[in-house]
């Protein structure tokens, strides 16, 4: 029975899964005691099930349970122990409560190269953990040198195509992504990739899931062609592999919209975005943390066509459903509020999107500190309301505060720094301060080009912005040139219906 529901998991069938794991558990309560090991087995596979289905709750009751159980049964450095220490962890990371999921896994980890060794495959598996958590942290040099440490022992010990050591290489891929080291990023998923499909073959989960990482990259290098082919590919063999309906299916499909959404083909991604979302509430539930994505996910279409009561409606849905699931400071529920403040902000509602983001600004700083990524986009997000209202000093103060910060922490050609210091010189720019925003404008534009190629769209987005700055100067002739250079570029990259293309021959016009 309990092979069956193992099955039922892997298909994504978790309610059949939970009933069979229930009367497992159960039947081992009875015939062989509650602190038996069999029994507390079967306690941790359904509250794997309950974390699939984001019962977060149930799932941290029983884990605790059978933690507790084994501490006194086998002692606290047993095996079995340190698994549930484990699990349980990983049940504080789906909450958001990163400080007791740390502690667990520093615990585990310390306990396991203690009894182990340090280059044990446990030891490693603490040690990736671990760096997953300083990861959503936005510790990356402290996930970074793990996820290294981890990767060069089981490349000596295991081999350079062992699996264990394909996913060290694919998180160390990761941690890259977040720092925007793309090219890094990209070398690494491409050889993941290549030895996946080799090991395993072209169709195995393990290789789609190496397809969807590389395509990720591509997206955030501007190369949606690319990203698209890789996406359909991994849609479709999903499709025929594991169903429709399947969770990876659905993951796909809406990676796939996300494509089509950055492209500005928002019907199509809407109708994705859709079909996943009542799938989703017909497989896993109206309130799961997947269907809720969804939904946050459409509301986020809906406010790119200029549809603000229908995004509200969506993101009030998704907010409130969070806050009485996850709670109010859940990383989930804040950046529902940060959503919902985005489309008061739209529809000029500034008291109210100001009054959210203070709200999401205060907790995440509470929550995570001053300096994580997270509380920095707050920061930028308020930056950016106080704009909207001509709160040019207080704009001013915000971004600068962020600006430094990332420079220090991230590094001064990181993506998210240059987002920082385009914010910036816009805010020069509505003052009436040309040359103070010309000289980021110049800087950002060319970092850019070096760091993510003449093409991408954010290096076009600097080209149009430094246009409009040099037309403000009375350069009129320079900005003209400039602008139809841009122009030319995203009817090239991003096809000519699409919105910023558009705005782009617009100018042109008004101009000429």
């Amino acid at each position: 029975m309990s092979n069956l529901a193992t099955t039922l998991w892997n298909q994504g069938r978790w309610d059949e899964a939970e009933k069979l794991e229930v009367q497992v558990m159960e039947t081992s309560k009875m015939k062989l005691g509650a602190g038996h090991p069999d029994t507390l087995r079967s306690m941790n596979n359904l509250a794997s099930t309950y974390r699939n289905k984001g019962l977060w709750e149930e799932a941290e009751r029983l884990e605790v349970q059978v933690m507790e159980t084994s501490k006194i049964k086998l002692g606290a450095d047993h095996p079995s122990t340190l698994t549930s220490m484990a699990n349980l962890a990983s049940t504080y990371w789906n909450q958001g409560r990163w400080e007791e999921a740390e502690m667990l896994e520093v615990q585990v980890l310390e306990t396991r190269k203690t009894k182990l060794g340090a280059d044990h495959p446990d030891t490693l598996t603490s040690m990736a953990n671990l760096a997953s958590i300083y990861w959503n942290q936005g510790r990356w040099e402290e996930a970074e040198t793990l996820e290294v440490q981890v990767l060069e022992t089981r490349k000596t010990k295991l081999g350079a195509d062992y699996p264990s050591t394909l996913t060290s290489m694919a998180n160390l891929a990761s941690t890259y992504w977040n720092q925007g080291r793309w090219e890094e990023a990209e070398t690494l998923e491409v050889q993941v990739l290549e030895t996946r499909k080799t090991k395993l073959g072209a169709d195995h989960p393990d290789t789609l899931t190496s397809m969807a990482n590389l395509a990720s990259t591509y997206k955030n290098q501007g190369r949606w062609e690319e990203a698209e082919m890789l996406e359909v590919q991994v849609l479709e063999t999903r499709k025929t592999k594991l169903g429709a309906d399947h969770p990876s299916t659905l993951t796909s499909m809406a990676n796939l919209a996300s494509t089509y959404w950055n492209q500005g083909r928002w019907e199509e991604a809407e109708m994705l975005e859709v079909q996943v979302l009542e799938t989703r509430k017909t497989k896993l539930g109206a309130d799961h943390p997947g269907t809720l994505t969804s939904m946050a996910n459409l509301a986020s279409t809906y406010w790119n066509q200029g549809r603000w009561e229908e995004a509200e409606t969506l993101e009030v849905q998704v907010l409130e459903t969070r806050k009485t699931k996850l709670g109010a400071d859940h990383p989930s529920t804040l950046t529902s509020i940060a959503n919902l403040a985005s489309t008061y902000k739209n529809q000029g509602r500034w008291e109210e999107a100001e009054m959210l983001e203070v709200q999401v600004l205060e907790t995440r700083k509470t929550k995570l500190g001053a300096d994580h990524p997270s509380t920095l986009t707050s920061i930028a997000n308020l930056a950016s309301t106080y704009k909207n209202q001509g709160r040019w000093e207080e704009a001013e103060m915000l971004e600068v505060q962020v600006l430094e910060t990332r420079k220090t922490k991230l590094g001064a050609d990181h993506p998210d720094t240059l987002t920082s210091m385009a914010n910036l010189a816009s805010t020069y720019w509505n003052q009436g301060r040309w040359e103070e925003a010309e000289m980021l404008e110049v800087q950002v534009l060319e970092t850019r080009k070096t760091k993510l190629g003449v093409d991408h769209p954010d290096t076009l987005t600097s080209m149009a912005n430094l246009a409009f700055t040099w037309r403000r100067q009375g350069r009129h002739t320079e900005a003209l040139v400039l602008m139809k250079d841009c122009t030319l570029a995203r009817q090239r990259i991003l096809g000519p219906e699409h919105p910023y293309t558009v705005s782009s021959v617009a100018t042109i016009k008004k101009w000429s």
